[in-house]
């Protein structure tokens, strides 16, 4: 196990991050250090730099990861499905820790909305111990209650990050709160990893057409070249107006039948409401972050008969379903072509190709 580690810090909101070296410390009892092999870059992190979460700072980006063991703490010898862990072992891990006693968690059964729910690279600030609890970093320190999956040769790295907290976050808002059914025409709302991952799980259940809305073109190209949506329509050559009647087209006039929002932008759930069939369903899944308010006119939510729902980040559990299901994603998908590394020194990189949208999915290399 390595002395010391090189991480990458957010210090100042609007600031770039810096990079920084932290002593590793030994895993208490069932804790366990990790190489990092990648660390995922997602919209959060843009949103977390430009101040738009009420964080503690300094704090180690980076709560999507993949890499391997590097030691093990007294009692830990399993991963969360029962199988052994050994030094060495390729792992994933879920990006957050639930109290498991506060109402949420113990009465609601709903652990995404834990009161004292800790977070990687989010929540645990640098200069509190481990230190190192961030993805963005040669090494990151998994505490106790760290829900760990070792993985095996169907879910190489590569594709495991590709989709990164997407994958976990669509199947707990898709697959648990709003199940696509087969033959259904689903139109998914924005073509970042969460629109994507929405368009692959929908088209693995049968819905048909898929048809991805978003922007820009060179990741609904890479989409078409992936087979990722029936059809994918281009918000910069087509307006509000010119969207609303190709859906219609596409779905027989009557408009979607399920409608998932994955943009973070407020103004996509009000185009929702407008795109679903009456007696449809819009799932409300990208606002992680505060973009203010956004006008909505209620009288279509209750003349169209609507069911509209939210679902917030994800589980242990639906991390754990989401490793599982990568084998299957990647018999259709080549997930592994999503991702574009930056090596950990152009972290900043990396940060600005997630805020234009330039890649489809960026990852950091240590």
């Amino acid at each position: 196990m390595p002395e010391a580690a090189r991480c990458v810090v957010l210090e100042a909101f609007d600031q770039p991050v810096a990079l920084d070296e932290r002593p590793v410390a030994a895993p208490e009892p069932g804790a366990a250090v990790v190489a990092v092999d990648f660390g995922g870059v997602c919209g959060t992190d843009v949103h977390l730099q430009a101040g738009r979460l009420p964080i503690s700072l300094p704090v180690v980006l980076g709560h999507e990861g993949v890499g391997r063991v590097a030691a093990l703490g007294e009692g830990l010898e399993h991963d969360a499905l029962g199988a052994p862990l050994r030094i060495g072992d390729r792992v994933g891990w879920a990006s957050s820790i639930a109290c498991g006693r506060c109402f949420y968690c113990r009465d609601a059964q709903q652990p995404t909305l834990c009161e004292r729910r800790r977070v990687y690279g989010i929540t645990r600030r640098l200069d509190s111990p481990p230190h190192l609890t961030g993805a963005w970093a040669d090494t990151i320190y998994l505490e106790d209650g760290t829900t760990i999956v070792r993985l095996g040769e169907a879910q190489p790295s590569e594709a495991v990050i590709a989709l990164g907290c997407a994958g976990p976050t669509v199947v707990h808002g898709l697959l648990h709160r709003m199940p696509p059914r087969p033959g259904e025409a689903i139109v998914i709302q924005g073509a970042g990893p969460v629109g994507l991952a929405a368009a692959m799980y929908a088209q693995l259940a049968g819905a048909r057409p898929a048809i991805v809305i978003g922007a820009p073109a060179q990741r609904l190209e890479l989409a078409s070249r992936l087979g990722v949506g029936d059809e994918r329509l281009d918000i910069d050559a087509l307006d509000i107006a010119a969207r609303a009647a190709r859906v219609r087209e596409l779905t027989g006039g009557r408009g979607a039948d399920l409608v998932v929002e994955c943009t973070g932008v407020p103004a996509a759930v009000a185009e929702g409401i407008d795109l679903v069939r009456p007696g449809g369903r819009v799932l409300v899944l990208g606002q992680y972050t505060d973009h203010g308010p956004t006008p909505i006119n209620p009288h279509l939510i209750t003349r169209k008969h609507l069911s509209v729902d939210g679902s917030w980040a994800f589980s242990a559990a639906h991390y754990v379903e989401y490793v599982r299901t990568v084998p299957l994603l990647r018999e259709r998908f080549a997930l592994e072509e999503l991702i574009t590394a930056f090596p950990l020194t152009r972290a900043q990189d990396a940060l600005d190709a997630a805020r234009t949208g330039n890649v489809a999915k960026a990852v950091v290399v240590p």
